[in-house]
């Protein structure tokens, strides 16, 4: 969980969602390849998206649909209808979810279809703007920081935007105009990791939610605010470190505190009494760090993956057979540097 104006260190991965649009005379459509008996169908009357299907599963991208027509009527175009086909390589083909932020991809991935389908130029900073709103509108919580990673790619320093100065300004402004304004507390920078780090990837295959572990410490930090404040400015020193870290090209450092941040998590998890670190993510982390590496859970926790990062210099296929041997799998990810 990353609070408003509270560093993070953020990497992207190498799997894609895919968002391809085409022109249709009579109707439009949504259509995912993993999901298509729940396929979307729709018409236009005016400006409005008129939905045959009231229950559907694609409210991310609904939502980025909605948000980028206003934007495109903004910018003085017309509206037609299209066919959207979306394929995303984010789980597994029998289906496992993986808790890789796909539904930050497929809002990015939508955007970026939809504008390069009416020919409206965007800057990264904009794309991601325009998506973590859109995001916003479906899950009302979270960090973004899975929005950025989709926008930017590699690894990144980021730090939230004030989400109350985001929701009082869109009274305010034009969403072309809110679009332009310098957002308070954001920052997103990219970093180069030292060419010796080596990130492995654990998935435990126990599903987590996002939205309700945030909303779980969101009450708890109303109860134990001393507790939780203390636990801020901890991971604001140990966040900043780690940056530091990596300017430095220091693999040392980046681990130490990649423990330092474990620790703290426990710590807030104790306080808090929400279960981050699973019994086996646990596991994971230990036999990452007993083979002299530094890891902790990814995300908010709760389950799916946890991150390790190793000397690259040294081999891993002890702790791969380690982890498998308690039903941990290694994900064949590496990050992704986006080019565009």
């Amino acid at each position: 969980m990353v609070e408003t104006g509270l560093p993070a260190v953020i990497v992207a991965l190498n799997q894609f969602v895919t968002v391809t649009i085409e022109k249709s005379a009579d109707f439009g459509s949504i259509v995912s390849k993993q999901y298509q008996e729940n396929s979307l169908y729709w018409l236009r009357q005016g400006d409005e998206m008129v939905f045959d299907n009231r229950d559907n599963p694609f409210h991310y991208i609904l939502s980025a649909i909605h948000l980028t027509e206003k934007y495109v009527l903004e910018a003085g175009k017309h509206l037609s209808l299209y066919h959207l086909h979306i394929n995303s390589e984010l789980d597994s083909a029998d289906g496992k979810k993986y808790g890789l932020g796909s539904s930050a991809a497929v809002t990015v991935a939508t955007i970026k279809a939809l504008l390069a389908y009416y020919q409206l130029p965007l800057t990264k900073d904009k794309l991601y703007k325009l998506a973590a709103i859109a995001h916003l509108d479906v899950q009302g919580n979270g960090s973004l920081g899975d929005i950025a990673a989709s926008v930017y790619g590699g690894w990144i320093a980021y730090q939230a935007f004030d989400r109350d100065w985001l929701q009082a300004m869109r009274r305010e402004a034009s969403l072309a105009e809110l679009l332009d304004l310098d957002w308070p507390q954001l920052r997103i920078e990219l970093l180069t990791p030292p060419e010796n780090l080596q990130l492995m990837i654990g998935w435990t295959g126990s599903p987590a939610s996002t939205s309700q572990l945030v909303d779980k410490i969101t009450i708890a930090k109303a109860k134990k605010r001393a507790a939780y404040q203390n636990f801020l400015q901890q991971s604001t020193a140990c966040l900043q470190t780690m940056i530091t870290g990596f300017k430095q090209k220091n693999l040392a450092v980046i681990q130490k505190q990649i423990k330092r941040n474990r620790f703290l998590l426990q710590q807030l998890s104790d306080f808090s009494h929400v279960s981050i670190e699973t019994p086996l993510l646990k596991k994971m982390c230990n036999l990452a760090e007993d083979f002299g590496g530094a890891a902790k859970s990814s995300g908010a926790g709760g389950g799916d993956c946890g991150i390790a990062i190793l000397d690259a210099n040294q081999p891993n296929h002890k702790l791969v057979a380690n982890w498998q041997k308690h039903g941990i799998e290694q994900l064949a990810l590496s990050v992704h540097n986006v080019t565009w």
